[in-house]
């Protein structure tokens, strides 16, 4: 049974550990779980972008799934992705995410097809209907190229299992767009880590976030420094950060973060084709950036 749940706080976009022959690394996602679980990360988020979600099979998804719930044995919530082509196949992921026993999931539009507003409301309409599960619309015109506006979610907000978005527009002036116009109908957490203090400054509830997967500390330090108004101390960490948070807006941020993540010894290289690993003076650059980041970590 899924357990109740605030969106609210760290919810990590956890990689999808490899191993060398292009398996599931099990006990690897475990040692990075128990990484974001001491931390106090809020919950976790499997198969997103940085899951490497559009190279996973439904196969693997549940495999971890199946194995996330087990280890973490109802801490936190466990949210699946949903980023499908059709409505079909993403209400049969909903569906399937149910009976797996995630608590929630993160639901991407239409994949592939840009569609219109209407189509895009529909979309979302049509698999809230199909699951008791809550659901957290993600809103990433930038590399998904649909924005669901403020109109498209007051017509969302007749569905009561909506209830959250992770704003990745990068308009800052979206979170008060939002709260505006809904009050607090909806959750909203950032979806941009460059982003974080000022989106959490202006009332963000919580984040979803990339470099926690190699840096959860410090990530949810600075979330709890926002929301206790210790600015002076937050924006320190954040400067500190921000060189590293800037690796989540690359179009190779899987490979940036999971070699940051390795790096801080809970995780791997190892990504799956088409993506490959960073080689020569682009992984000497990136590198740098992480080993500057590390030999300067802030104290906490």
């Amino acid at each position: 049974m899924a357990i109740q749940f605030k969106w609210e706080g760290v919810f990590p976009a956890v990689l999808t550990p490899f191993t060398a022959d292009d398996k599931i690394d099990l006990e690897m996602f475990g040692k990075n779980l128990d990484a974001q679980v001491d931390a106090g990360v809020a919950g976790i988020i499997i198969g997103g972008s940085l899951g490497e979600a559009s190279t996973i099979t439904i196969e693997e998804k549940k495999s971890l799934v199946d194995y996330a719930l087990k280890k973490l044995n109802g801490k936190i919530p466990v949210i699946l992705n949903i980023a499908e082509g059709s409505t079909k196949d993403a209400v049969a992921q909903a569906k399937l995410s149910e009976a797996w026993g995630a608590d929630g999931i993160m639901l991407l539009p239409p994949m592939r097809y840009k569609a219109d507003d209407r189509e895009t409301v529909e979309f979302f309409k049509t698999v809230a209907k199909s699951t008791v599960l809550p659901i957290m619309i993600y809103n990433n015109p930038v590399d998904y190229k649909i924005n669901v506006t403020l109109d498209m979610f007051h017509e969302l907000s007749a569905c009561s299992n909506i209830n959250a978005i992770k704003e990745s527009t990068r308009e800052v002036m979206n979170v008060t767009r939002l709260k505006n116009r809904f009050g607090n109908r909806f959750a909203i957490l950032c979806g941009v880590d460059p982003l974080t203090l000022e989106e959490l400054a202006l009332g963000a509830d919580g984040l979803v976030a990339g470099l926690v997967d190699a840096f959860p500390k410090e990530t949810v330090v600075l979330y709890n420094l926002v929301k206790q108004g210790r600015m002076d101390e937050a924006i320190k960490i954040y400067r500190w950060f921000m060189p590293l948070l800037e690796l989540d807006i690359h179009p190779k941020l899987v490979q940036y973060i999971k070699l940051a993540a390795t790096e801080m010894g809970i995780c791997s290289e190892h990504v799956r084709a088409p993506r490959l690993p960073l080689v020569g003076e682009e992984r000497e650059a990136v590198l740098k950036i992480i080993k500057d980041g590390i030999a300067t970590k802030p104290s906490l």
